[in-house]
């Protein structure tokens, strides 16, 4: 057996195309032994095996998970960026993650989010509307910082009732790029970090100004709804802090459109590498524009990777996983399985069969899945309606860095 190169999230290999990688390690150590020394699951029953089971895995002790990268001196929640990282409920385990998430999901209900989508709508076609001119006007865009980025910072600003033209929002928006590099399966460089504290720090004190305003001015949005949340029971107590409602709405806000915009800028990269899918979506975007969503979900996911703690002895693919080691589970790798997926490295939009892995699974299903699938759906739409004939210039994508979110920074449009 040829001998697997140790997965090392830093690999600049990993950045333009990590699947010929995620492959080695599939077919060859399915549970292995990474740079770090966490394990890295990559074939789907391992990952999904993984994140489904609620008493074998979970997030653990949070110092020691981040110890695993700087070494047992290290005091992450010395650091401000960590300190938040650790509050958030994605990285806690029950009782406290299933407090904060029943209060959050109380407040951003499927009614909520389901009667935004004529906004959406609309957000979609004035930002089309520019994009159109820019083409006219120069001949070529940016669809990454012109649409990708806006339309669900715009979508996630009329949820959170923030000013879309507030003069802060465009510090907002960079603070939120550069915090969520603490994500990463790695030690931060000392800029990163103290990058990460200075942006993290900002956008506590943004968020904490809103939630002030709000319970002092309520207003019919998701800041009041969370602001003004109780527990099921109704029980004043348990409402959530000003600090928990600070760490949730960073949380939310990044994750709200950070993920929502790589999707659709990898999604329009992958039309560009594949123009026989946009001719299909084209044909009928109203009836294709969801199964476009949930393929390039599964091909080109935009978050790549996710990582639990053993809280039990597991066994997986007969390699035994003791209580506090840490798995990586390879998201990226497992929805390209071919034990799952027919021709898993083509992309096409009208597939069949079954679901991708990219919204996570079990108790950490992610929150905002419903409101990033009609983002998505009404982006490719209202794109293929609107832009049939442009083209992707796909010789040049720019990929943005850090592993677990995967997605460009930059995507130009040309007209044809």
């Amino acid at each position: 057996m040829p001998t697997i190169t140790p997965f090392n999230p830093d690999a600049e290999f990993l950045k333009a195309d990590p699947y010929p990688h995620f492959k080695e390690l599939r077919e060859g150590d399915p549970i292995h032994r990474g740079e770090f020394g966490y394990w890295v699951a990559s074939r789907f029953d391992d990952v999904r095996s993984v994140l489904m089971d609620r008493s074998g895995f979970g997030q653990g002790d949070f110092v020691q998970n981040i110890q695993l990268f700087y070494g047992p001196d290290f005091d992450p929640l010395a650091e401000p960026a960590y300190r938040w990282l650790s509050e958030i409920f994605l990285m806690q385990d029950p009782p406290q993650h299933t407090r904060i998430r029943g209060l959050v999901t109380g407040a951003l209900t499927a009614k909520r989010v389901r009667a935004m989508e004529p906004r959406i709508r609309q957000i979609a076609d004035n930002l089309i509307d520019k994009l159109s001119d820019q083409l006219l006007a120069h001949g070529e865009v940016d669809v990454i910082t012109e649409f990708a980025y806006r339309l669900p910072v715009m979508v996630m600003c009329d949820m959170l009732g923030v000013d879309p033209d507030d003069p802060e929002l465009p510090a907002v928006v960079k603070a939120i790029a550069e915090s969520f590099l603490v994500f990463e399966a790695r030690q931060l460089s000392t800029e990163e970090l103290t990058t990460a504290n200075k942006e993290i720090e900002l956008l506590e004190d943004f968020f904490g100004r809103l939630f002030a305003e709000r319970l002092e001015r309520p207003q019919d949005d998701l800041a009041t709804a969370l602001a003004q949340s109780r527990d099921n029971q109704g029980d004043n107590a348990d409402a959530l802090s000003h600090r928990e409602l600070v760490t949730v709405a960073v949380g939310l806000f990044g994750a709200g459109f950070e993920t929502t915009a790589h999707m659709i800028g990898n999604g329009m990269l992958c039309f560009g590498r594949n123009p026989e899918q946009w001719q299909a979506l084209i044909t009928n975007p109203t009836a294709r524009a969801a199964g476009a969503v949930d393929e390039v979900l599964r091909y080109e996911s935009s978050l790549i990777a996710t990582y639990r703690t053993a809280l039990e002895e597991r066994t997986v693919q007969g390699v035994t996983i003791a209580p506090g080691e840490k798995v990586l589970t390879l998201i990226g790798a497992a929805n390209r399985d071919p034990r799952v997926f027919d021709n898993p490295e083509h992309f096409d939009i009208q597939r069949n069969g079954p679901g991708h892995m990219s919204f996570g699974g079990g108790i950490h299903y992610c929150v905002g899945a419903e409101l990033a699938r009609i983002e998505g759906r009404v982006a490719f739409e209202h794109l293929a309606t609107r832009l049939p004939d442009v083209q992707v210039d796909t010789r040049h994508p720019s990929w943005r860095d850090g592993f677990m979110f995967r997605g460009l920074s930059r995507l130009m449009l040309r007209a044809p």
